[in-house]
């Protein structure tokens, strides 16, 4: 049986731009999707911190370097500047596959500085 995992992850990513009059996608900074592992065009999941929203779009490529984040098109009434996202892409995993999977994570630090990245998510004490 296959599984939905965690593919990848931006961890609170700040919203550069919102531009409604643009084709609905998500840009990120082309350096962030080589490091995470998350292509062109492909589905991803964004949860507002700051507002609560989750929606889904697809993630197209910002120029590198930029840090830049674009929430575009309809998704633009969910996410405006200075908003902070959390950016997700999940993929289906054969059960010989989960044995080795980690995600890749980025985590984001104001002004998208990028902080540090990991492959797992600390357990969660009381």
């Amino acid at each position: 049986m296959d599984a939905i995992m965690l593919k990848a992850k931006l961890h609170r990513a700040e919203v550069t731009h919102s531009v409604l009059d643009y084709e609905g996608s998500c840009a990120i900074d082309g350096e962030w999707l080589d490091l995470a592992g998350i292509h062109e065009y492909e589905q991803i999941q964004i949860y507002n911190v700051d507002n609560g929203e989750r929606f889904t779009t697809y993630a197209i490529r910002a120029e590198d370097g930029s840090k830049m984040i674009s929430v575009n098109g309809a998704a633009a009434h969910k996410a405006q500047k200075g908003d902070r996202v959390i950016i997700c892409a999940y993929a289906h995993y054969s059960e010989a596959e989960l044995a080795t999977h980690k995600p890749r994570m980025l985590y984001m630090a104001p002004g998208n500085v990028l902080s540090h990245t990991s492959n797992a998510i600390p357990v969660q004490v009381a």
